[in-house]
């Protein structure tokens, strides 16, 4: 239990990191965050939640979800700048 708790903190945290850099834009648009995902997992579960709750709407936060298919393709879609933000395990670093 303390592992899928510390993964969501994990996942919830990494999240919060961007939302000050988007209220630092004085433009009043809506700002769209590209996520890429390894695969769906219980792990994303507060996400999940957070999206179709409608939560990142209420502040201007568009959230665009796609799944890669694999850590490798997370990484490719961060470093070709196609995801803002990744979401995988720690075997994408080896």
């Amino acid at each position: 239990m303390k592992k899928i708790t510390r993964a969501i903190a994990t996942v919830l945290g990494g999240l919060l990191l961007c939302f000050p850099i988007l209220g630092c834009n004085k433009n009043n648009d809506k700002k769209v965050i590209r996520l890429s995902e390894v695969t769906h997992s219980i792990f994303y579960a507060p996400l999940y939640v957070a999206m179709n709750n409608g939560y990142f709407g209420d502040y201007g936060i568009t959230v665009k979800l796609s799944n890669s298919g694999g850590s490798n393709n997370v990484m490719t879609a961060i470093a070709s700048k196609s995801a803002d933000i990744g979401l995988m395990g720690p075997e994408a670093t080896v």
